[in-house]
């Protein structure tokens, strides 16, 4: 064996043992490691570019242009944006989106966290509860929105069949022709549809709670409606942010339900802002003003990201 080579000696009189090449072995290790890393994601990052980065490009380009159909396109600047600021089609879109917004959050809410209470405990009948109900989360909106428009259709639908044999509704009328029964009808099937995988994110959050602290509430004499304002609500809310900006975002971004069910009647009442921008582009085939739209729109979810961001900041500072 030969000796290992010695260190010049240390300010002691001592001399040291080099450690020899390791660390540039492990450097290397590391930047094979780092290129095999950055050739799994190469694939993932190159469909998120072709997919979502380069189309969000030429989306912002286009808002900046008059751009037709067919023919040249032309600068415009800030024309299209201050259009769209201006179009009284439009803010009645944006508006009856934020009514929708303010009638279905709430709603979804509400529901899906008496769903996941129901099933807090994991019984087996509660499994197969929390199962079936979350069935509709895999349907298509557009499947949903063509079974629920075949359910209420006058004479022939199912739904309207059953409720005129149990005398609350009227087989022959047409539930779409009205705003009230027609945005009914939506915030139904939009329930049904969508309330399972809310239920499912505040099961797990339920579930995250320690039982300890509630046991120890109702053992200082906290009622159940204590424990569950002072205790359960606020161990909750990183789940309720997430739930809150799904919601939220999922229903400024309503299109199909409407598209199909609706088609924006009675008399244009239904019209989403994503439906608007719609019409403007394929329709009216102004894509430089349909563009300015999207361009909008995505500010306002990214200010909801930005909300949800600020709530779950908060929750950690609590």
């Amino acid at each position: 064996m030969t000796a290992p080579v010695m260190a010049p000696p240390a300010p002691g009189g001592v001399a040291l043992p080099r450690r020899g090449r390791r660390p540039r072995r492990r450097s290397s290790l590391s930047r094979r490691r780092t290129r095999l890393g950055v050739l799994m994601v190469l694939p993932a990052a190159a469909m998120l570019g072709l997919f979502f980065l380069w189309p969000l490009v030429q989306t912002v380009r286009m808002s900046f242009y008059d751009w037709p159909m067919l023919g040249e396109h032309t600068w415009v600047g800030l024309q299209n944006y201050t259009d769209a600021l201006g179009d009284e089609d439009f803010l009645a879109a944006v508006g009856f989106t934020l009514r929708y917004t303010l009638i279905a959050t709430p709603l979804l809410f509400v529901v899906a966290l008496v769903l996941a209470l129901l099933v807090r405990r994991g019984t087996r009948a509660a499994r197969a509860f929390q199962t079936v109900y979350f069935i509709p989360v895999v349907i298509g909106m557009a499947a949903a929105s063509y079974l629920w428009m075949y359910l209420f259709q006058p004479d022939l639908g199912p739904a309207s069949a059953l409720g005129e044999r149990a005398g609350l509704l009227d087989a022959s009328q047409n539930y779409f022709a009205t705003f009230t029964s027609a945005l009914v009808v939506v915030l139904a099937m939009v329930t049904w549809k969508v309330v399972g995988l809310q239920m499912l994110l505040l099961s797990s959050g339920l579930q995250s709670i320690p039982v300890e602290v509630n046991e120890a509430a109702r053992i200082d004499g906290a009622s159940r409606w204590q424990a569950f304002r002072h205790i359960t609500l606020p161990l909750l809310r990183p789940t309720l942010a997430l739930v809150l900006v799904f919601s939220v975002a999922g229903s400024l971004l309503a299109f199909d339900q409407f598209f199909i069910m609706t088609s924006g009647g009675p008399n244009n009442s239904t019209i989403t802002a994503v439906f608007q921008t719609y019409r403007t582009s394929f329709i009216q085939f102004e894509l430089g003003a349909g563009a300015a739209m999207s361009v909008l729109l995505m500010v306002a979810l990214a200010a909801v990201s930005a909300l949800q961001m600020l709530l779950l900041r908060n929750t950690d500072n609590a």
